[in-house]
């Protein structure tokens, strides 16, 4: 992580679950870290309060809904003019509903699960990778895709819906972001980090899906993250997946 210190990395969904989690990791080790979250109150009290009192000057959270563009523009523009910009982007923003694509009167949940999933990631990527093509700077995306982004698993009585189809987006979107660094002849590496089951609050009370499988802490993901922005210059780990030992899909 040495390349890293004192560089900056945009985390997007950091109140809670993968970004909090994300966030102190990267503090932790050096980077100067902006959380981007609709509850900005919980990534102050529950994020930096918690951060050890040497390292809380490191971290800078910031209200931002991916859903919106004009809250991404503000962001990163807020980085560029206070920081200098981005060096390293995770896309961890992700939401899911529980309902069924051909439920009725379902058409916010559906609209809110593409435009943060497919949505915020465009458009997040495109505000960072212009901050780095334009210093120069060979810098790094990440993007929290899922084990659902490969393929998708029946679960008895239960409908994971839009969810699926946005992460599926988002493989090959890494691959297309991957083709287009290079178009623009820049060495800016891009990973998708694939979790298996997670302990987050992705689906609140989690409802009627299963808790007694296998989970991944948040932790687990983070030091995933972590791992894969310190590889050597010429190295670019393009898909990683993790799962809890255990788990059946």
């Amino acid at each position: 992580m040495e390349r890293w210190n004192n560089k900056v990395a945009v985390v997007t969904g950091a109140s809670s679950g993968i970004g909090a989690a994300c966030c102190k990791t990267l503090v932790t080790k050096g980077m100067i870290v902006v959380g981007l979250a609709r509850r900005f109150e919980l990534m102050e009290s529950e994020l930096r309060a918690k951060l050890p009192l040497e390292l809380r000057d490191r971290f800078y959270p910031v209200k931002c809904d991916v859903r919106q563009e004009e809250d991404i523009i503000r962001s990163f523009a807020w980085v560029e003019q206070t920081l200098g910009g981005v060096d390293v982007l995770v896309n961890n923003a992700g939401i899911a509903r529980q309902t069924q694509i051909v439920a009725p009167q379902n058409t916010a949940d559906l609209r809110a699960v593409v435009e943060t999933n497919i949505m915020g990631v465009a458009l997040c990527t495109r505000e960072a990778f212009r901050s780095m093509k334009n210093r120069r700077v060979d810098g790094h995306v990440v993007v929290i895709n899922s084990l659902a982004g490969h393929s998708v698993v029946q679960v008895p009585g239960f409908s994971y819906n839009i969810y699926p189809p946005t992460k599926h987006a988002i493989t090959a979107m890494t691959e297309v972001l991957r083709q287009e660094f290079l178009l623009h002849e820049t060495k800016i590496k891009i990973t998708s980090i694939s979790p298996g089951a997670t302990d987050t609050d992705i689906y609140g009370d989690k409802g009627n899906i299963a808790t007694d499988i296998p989970l991944l802490d948040p932790d687990n993901v983070a030091d995933a993250i972590a791992y894969c922005i310190q590889t050597p210059p010429h190295v670019q780990i393009h898909e990683l997946t993790i799962k809890p030992v255990g788990e059946k899909f």
